[in-house]
């Protein structure tokens, strides 16, 4: 079973929009870019939406029969460990394999001294083409790497031997998820890992790194856009590198986590993506200097997430609707101002909401569904954008689920005008600027 080329994770707190999003994927083939739809739902909110593994699958296949979808599309188990996997093996054949909480954490001296003797021979100097840069690989570098994310790479293993087990080889996409960690990854860490992946034996398809920067759920990125492309530049070629350095898939990609509404980086990307997409890649080590390892390239492929930003088209197109589904809105608002640190605390580390300018329900009460569409809408040409307003709303979709039918009944009342900005969202604001523009 293999990802094509280019995928898009497409969450959907609710279920509810899949025909919708489905339709963003097949405007793109019609534009002529062949892309994977993926719903992907974690552990952790199916558990605060009171949803199953299973539920997400019925989506996808009813999306799939509604919509006449002939290509390839997939189910993904999101951030599992060992711990949380079993309930998601049946219905899922795609796994992102969730092992940040083991980086830093060392591996066993013998374990250690293993990798190093393994993969020694790069030490030196290590060039590849299509950056400027070259890296002096030394030692103490490999030894570093190994001590920080030899351990992690290896509870990888046993979880994809876990769900090998299950569901047989070759049944199922893997993903390795390091994204949630405090610091990026540098492309020769990147180089040791997936030499740790392939020692492993686990066939990925898709790797998702941190890059520099921040990446906060449903806003824009924050930080050097030059420096994110440096190092998507890099990571593409080492990509490229490990495919054909350590015998991984060949369809090996970057996904990028937390990636809808990122559109500052988005030209960055597609410009990358252009730049690699195809050619060989030349390796160099100290026991290979001036060895031509140039073969074909298949040219470099990307996976996005961007799972929350649907959920809060609803809220847009509940707005937009006015009357009862304007109401659902600003009361999903109120409660969640006054729950904002309960919502707030498990995504501390990817939201960054100045409390001051947070609009009162008083004043939000006041508003028109066209304004209240404005405040969250990601238009940042808008004045009446507020991105702290969105951040809030994005985290709290706990106070919809609670809401239970009186919420599911006004998602479709008014399925038509969110379906509308559910697809214009994912095929205008994130597909088109990344492959299509």
């Amino acid at each position: 079973m293999n990802l094509c080329k280019y995928s898009f994770g497409i969450g959907d707190r609710f279920g509810r929009q899949g025909k919708a999003q489905l339709a963003a994927i097949i405007r793109a083939r019609a534009e002529g870019v062949e892309i994977s739809p993926v719903w992907n739902k974690s552990h952790r909110e199916h558990s605060i939406i009171g949803t199953k593994p299973a539920d997400v699958r019925t989506e996808a296949d009813n999306a799939v029969r509604a919509c006449g979808w002939d290509g390839a599309y997939f189910v993904d188990a999101d951030h599992i460990g060992l711990n949380t996997v079993d309930q998601f093996i049946e219905p899922s054949d795609f796994f992102t394999i969730d092992v940040a909480e083991f980086i830093g954490r060392t591996a066993g001296e013998n374990e250690l001294k293993s990798f190093m003797r393994k993969h020694s021979r790069y030490i030196g100097k290590l060039s590849m083409d299509r950056i400027d840069a070259t890296f002096d690989i030394t030692e103490k570098q490999i030894r570093t790497a190994a001590e920080k994310f030899l351990l992690a790479v290896k509870q990888a293993g046993q979880i994809y031997q876990h769900i090998e087990a299950a569901k047989g080889a070759g049944n199922f996409v893997t993903e390795i998820s390091m994204d949630e960690t405090d610091q990026p990854q540098t492309p020769v860490e990147l180089v040791f890992i997936l030499a740790a992946v392939a020692d492993e034996g686990i066939p990925v398809q898709t790797i998702a790194p941190k890059f520099v920067g921040r990446f906060n759920k449903g806003v824009d990125y924050e930080g050097s856009v030059a420096r994110f492309a440096r190092q998507f530049q890099e990571d593409l070629a080492v990509i490229a590198f490990a495919i054909r350095e350590f015998a991984l898939p060949q369809n090996l990609k970057l996904s990028i986590h937390s990636g809808s509404d990122k559109f500052s980086i988005y030209g960055s990307i597609r410009a990358a993506l252009k730049k690699f997409d195809a050619g060989p890649v030349r390796s160099e080590s100290s026991s290979q200097r001036g060895k031509d390892l140039m073969r074909p390239s298949n040219g470099a492929g990307i996976h996005i997430k961007t799972a929350g930003t649907t959920w809060l088209e609803e809220l847009v197109g509940l707005a937009m609707a006015g009357g009862e589904g304007l109401a659902v809105a600003k009361e999903i608002y109120a409660k969640a101002l006054l729950r904002i640190d309960e919502l707030c605390g498990p995504y501390a580390t990817v939201i960054d909401i100045d409390r001051a300018k947070l609009p009162s329900p008083q004043d939000v009460e006041k508003w028109e569904g066209d304004r209240f569409a404005a405040a969250l809408r990601h238009d940042k040409s808008c004045d009446n954008y507020n991105p702290n307003f969105r951040q809030l709303l994005h985290v709290g979709y706990k106070v919809a689920a609670e809401m239970g039918h009186s919420y599911l009944d006004a998602l479709e009342k008014y399925e038509d005008i969110i379906a509308q900005n559910v697809t214009e969202n994912i095929y205008e604001r994130h597909i088109k600027p990344v492959l299509l523009v």
